[in-house]
């Protein structure tokens, strides 16, 4: 199947790309990944360095001709999001992933794709391979762990770059130019409880939210998409007010940066109210559906019988708990007075488990303002601390702010416009967390752009990458490159 990929044009992008998705590369994982772009960089007699967080950088000078153009740093980060389906039988850690073509769209098979961001790997290892294409001084810049925690953009120290042009290939949209984006914070919320003794008399119930599409909690936290995490919470605390439902345990989402696609709880309800409870499960389950059924066509909605529990979670911490979430912002916060259309604050309310005495709530925050992102995190903050959790903000990083000045935005445009009929790109920032505004910090006047092919469905296992738009993409890389400014 993966094989059918390496017959694309362009055929050079869409072999590396097979290469690399033949490697694992889970974020915080990336050690296979390192090793095959150290040994790629040195197999093509390339300076090739590993600093010390495990980025990677490879310097190609610059092809004849081009010795008088502004050096360019040239950007991708090699990590992937790792989503699956539920019954996708499928090992990360072990397996490539398994690609197949579906009309205009390079999909995989269950899982996610890895398209974000090795389309933009494998173009920078396509660039570096080839002896035909033009281009100056380059340095290939593949950094780590930019899903998880941006940790690889955080720790490349400064002075390791010389370039004074970088290029991120890390957007989504194949018209747009990224001139920004929004910074964000990981807030976790945590408490221990008691396990207490399930009541005699009750009847057990698991109830199983699944079918969402998810998506990238920046990029499409605007589509208004579900959450499964949102939505347990309105069945649990509808149940417990209501019926006195007990909860035993619940597993909701995954990685901060997707929208939860499944959550999965295990209650208790007495047996009194088995046939009244079910009834307004099943309303209320209705209702919801009713309320997605334009945007979220295979939602599903489960609350069926399974054996008791043998304990469920201390009452009054269950009652804070559940208020809580119902209290804690998710979605879009505030959109930008500024700029059009864009999500300027939002939180993505990504993982909620209950089990074994313990309470854990992760979200991520972002906002291309830093007070608007801080702003928004302190509410989260106070609404955990008043059901007793401990309140932990992490890795926070900066947003990109646009430079409109920038020597390279009018080249960029301009080409745009000469290779589309005189179409406008859309010069624009963005709301998800690109690693422009993290390397910024350490390279101040280096100048930044941001752009790439069309994928979709990023972060979850629907993502694909139009085959169309990437060979309209290559063709923009190679104008580009031939027209970097001069020094």
């Amino acid at each position: 199947m993966s094989q059918e990929v390496r017959t694309l044009e362009p055929n050079g992008l869409w072999n590396k790309f097979a290469d690399l998705n033949a490697v694992p590369r889970p974020s915080k994982k990336e050690e296979r990944v390192i090793a095959f772009m150290k040994k790629f960089g040195e197999d093509l007699g390339l300076k090739t360095i590993i600093d010390e967080v495990g980025n990677v950088i490879i310097t190609k000078p610059a092809t004849a001709g081009m010795e008088d153009r502004k050096a360019i740093v040239m950007q991708s980060h090699l990590d992937m999001v790792h989503q699956k389906n539920a019954d996708t039988e499928f090992d990360f850690d072990t397996q490539g992933i398994e690609m197949i073509i579906d009309g205009d769209w390079v999909k995989a098979k269950g899982t996610t794709l890895g398209a974000d961001n090795g389309l933009g790997v494998a173009t920078i290892m396509a660039i570096l391979e080839s002896s035909t294409i033009a281009h100056p001084t380059l340095e290939a810049l593949f950094t780590i762990d930019e899903e998880t925690g941006m940790t690889g953009a955080m720790g490349l120290k400064g002075g390791l770059l010389e370039g004074d042009i970088l290029l991120n290939l890390d957007t989504e949209e194949d018209d747009e130019i990224g001139i920004g984006c929004a910074g964000g914070i990981d807030v976790t919320a945590t408490r221990s409880y008691v396990v207490e003794e399930t009541p005699e008399g009750v009847v057990g119930y698991k109830i199983i939210v699944n079918g969402l599409q998810g998506g990238h909690s920046g990029m499409d936290i605007h589509k208004g998409f579900g959450n499964a995490n949102v939505l347990m919470n309105r069945l649990l605390f509808d149940g417990f007010e209501n019926y006195g439902l007990r909860i035993a345990e619940i597993d909701g989402g995954s990685l901060r940066n997707a929208i939860p696609r499944e959550s999965v709880a295990t209650v208790v309800v007495d047996k009194v109210h088995q046939e009244a409870f079910e009834f307004e499960m099943k309303t209320l389950i209705d209702t919801i559906k009713k309320e997605f059924a334009s945007i979220e066509a295979d939602l599903e909605i489960e609350c069926v019988v399974v054996d008791t529990p043998a304990g469920v979670l201390e009452l009054g911490v269950q009652e804070g708990i559940t208020r809580s979430l119902y209290a804690a912002h998710n979605g879009v916060f505030r959109m930008s007075p500024d700029i059009a259309d864009l999500v300027e604050t939002s939180n993505n309310i990504a993982r909620v488990i209950v089990k074994d005495g313990e309470v854990k709530i992760g979200c991520l925050t972002r906002s291309s303002v830093e007070s608007g992102k801080m702003d928004l995190a302190t509410k989260l903050r106070a609404s955990f601390e008043l059901s007793g959790c401990e309140v932990e903000f992490s890795g926070s990083y900066p947003g990109w702010a646009p430079n409109m000045n920038a020597s390279i935005l009018p080249v960029m445009v301009d080409l745009y416009k000469k290779l589309n009929n005189d179409e406008e790109p859309n010069v624009a920032a963005c709301h998800a967390g690109l690693e422009c505004g993290i390397l910024g910090t350490n390279y101040p006047e280096m100048e930044m752009i941001s752009f790439g092919p069309t994928i979709r469905g990023a972060h979850s296992p629907d993502e694909r990458a139009s085959i169309s738009s990437t060979q309209k993409y290559w063709e923009y890389v190679l104008e580009i490159l031939k027209n970097i400014p001069k020094k």
